[in-house]
């Protein structure tokens, strides 16, 4: 074989600042070089050649790793140790699902969840519950303030299809007509509360002075007034607390956050976030159930230090709907999305908020907004914070970071796409190394690692996210690796992800923006005497 049969059969790999190219002229040479049938397959192993020289260059300048495993170290998987005497608050939905998350689900849902399982095999709901994590817990108190809600946590305490089987607790909790009776009993070590937001300051300094520790659902409280006493308190106490964002154990949100420290992004000026939904459904309007009337209901103890109203069955089962107990939209998907960013960014309390919004859509007797949006301004970061929600329509543009190299999108999975104006990235741009109209990188959770995306295909499957998370390969409830992260910090110290000072920092950003749209103005933060102005 002469030299030029040799180099026309050689893999050619470009150098840097040449173009990326398969074009007419490697086409003649192969035709002239190969038989018929092996034209495609030498094309596609060029083709194939040049894709892997891309991914090379791309993870090499961002400095990632493609097969750098997608899980946790297993150091943050400690044992369970000792029992630890869990009180539940609060009984509802939410509290059900952080209950089933500890590993205590209601019989009702693990009865549904094995039909489901027999009529669809891809159903795993199932056996991902039971593969969770024995967090070596009893429940053992319950309160709530409707009986038919009380009666299901105890039967939730009970079940014994559970993860480890019927351990822990096979005698089930006991009932107390109020939360303060289950702390002054003795039988609990700490407390998870699931309550209307308006009762959250209140439950959480009782606790605190009867020594539990507690795990607290979003958001932190209803008023400034509140977070303050409850962030002073709790840091002053040896008690572990964890807010209720789970978002804090989802991989994308963790990868996420590791991209910006490795400055794949550039400066970020701008960030964008939305959570709209096309139905006032769910948490908001929840049903009505049809044994909840004032025999069944402590109506006095729901009001809690709310207003005094007479009974009224919208306002227990739909409080979102009105500012008594709520700040709406503010307090409630803006805590989510805050919080995701205040991960990823370390944002802290903005300097100023402007919001906007109304009762659109649902006339239904609302106090809250059915549209809701709000401007945060950041200007010691020279950043700009976005949120908008909606009620009535389902378009969701996700969570976006805007940096001068790069934008990032995290949802489920994390794409990220060059920016076409990119210093950085100016010299692999103009070589072909990097497409500006396919992901600089992406990340799928359980996929080992990064990837450099190079083709409409791969572009596809990285714009899908996922509703869990993943550990050690398989899938996981992310409200169980909240919950287990606080009991790890119970039994063998350390700060969990979402301790007094980031609920702090979230209580007042979302009361920033229920206090604009309130008064109808922009309001600033005074950090120097932290009161909203």
């Amino acid at each position: 074989m002469n030299e030029e049969s040799q180099n026309n059969n050689r893999e050619e790999i470009p150098k840097t600042g040449e173009k990326l190219t398969v074009g007419r002229r490697d086409i003649l040479k192969a035709l002239a070089t190969v038989p018929v049938l092996g034209v495609f397959f030498y094309k596609l192993g060029k083709k194939q050649a040049l894709e892997g020289y891309r991914k090379k260059e791309v993870l090499a300048e961002l400095g990632l790793d493609k097969k750098g495993p997608a899980v946790l170290p297993k150091t943050t998987f400690k044992k369970s140790g000792e029992l630890i005497r869990v009180g539940i608050m609060g009984c509802g939905g939410r509290g059900e699902a952080v209950m089933r998350a500890a590993g205590f689900a209601h019989p009702e849902w693990t009865d549904q969840k094995q039909q489901d399982a027999k009529k669809n095999h891809k159903d795993t709901s199932l056996v991902d519950y039971l593969r969770q994590e024995n967090l070596n817990i009893a429940i053992t108190g319950v309160c709530d303030v409707f009986d038919i809600r009380a009666e299901r946590g105890i039967d939730a305490s009970k079940n014994p299809v559970r993860p480890g089987g019927g351990k822990n607790g096979e005698t089930g909790a006991l009932r107390f007509s109020t939360y303060q009776e289950m702390l002054d009993s003795g039988d609990v070590d700490a407390v998870i509360i699931a309550t209307p937001e308006h009762l959250h300051a209140r439950m959480i300094l009782d606790s605190v002075a009867a020594g539990k520790h507690i795990y607290a659902e979003k958001p932190f409280t209803k008023t400034l007034e509140e977070a303050i006493e409850v962030a002073d308190t709790v840091k002053k106490s040896r008690i572990v607390f964890q807010l209720g964002h789970q978002n804090r154990q989802v991989e994308s949100h963790i990868r996420a956050r590791e991209m910006v420290q490795k400055n794949i992004l550039g400066k970020v000026t701008l960030v964008e976030t939305t959570t709209n939904r096309n139905s006032p459904t769910g948490a908001w309007v929840m049903s009505i159930h049809k044994d909840a009337n004032p025999e069944t209901i402590d109506w006095l103890q729901f009001l809690g230090n709310a207003p005094r109203r007479p009974f009224n069955l919208e306002r227990f089962f739909r409080w979102r709907c009105w500012f008594d107990y709520s700040n709406g939209i503010a307090s409630d998907l803006l805590s989510h999305e805050y919080d995701s960013v205040n991960q990823i960014l370390e944002l802290g309390i903005p300097k100023s908020a402007i919001s906007s919004g109304g009762i659109y859509f649902y006339k239904d007797g609302r106090e809250a907004p059915d549209v809701f949006q709000v401007v945060f301004e950041y200007p010691d970061r020279g950043l700009t914070l976005m949120y908008s929600a909606t009620l009535a329509n389902e378009r969701d543009r996700g969570m976006v970071f805007m940096g001068n190299d790069a934008s990032m999108e995290v949802g489920g999975g994390i794409t990220v796409m060059p920016d076409i104006g990119s210093t950085r990235y100016q010299k692999k741009i103009e070589a072909g190394v990097i497409d500006v109209s396919m992901p600089l990188v992406a990340y799928l959770p359980g996929a080992q690692g990064f990837d450099a995306v190079t083709t409409a295909t791969e572009k596809y499957f990285a714009s899908k996210g996922l509703m869990y998370t993943y550990r050690d390969g398989r899938r996981v409830d992310s409200t169980h690796l909240h919950v287990k992260e606080w009991l790890d910090c119970i039994r063998n110290g350390g700060t969990p992800s979402c301790p007094i000072d980031r609920g702090f920092e979230e209580g007042v950003t979302c009361q920033m923006a229920a206090a604009s749209y309130l008064q109808g103005r922009k309001v600033e933060w005074d950090q120097a005497n932290r009161k909203i102005v």
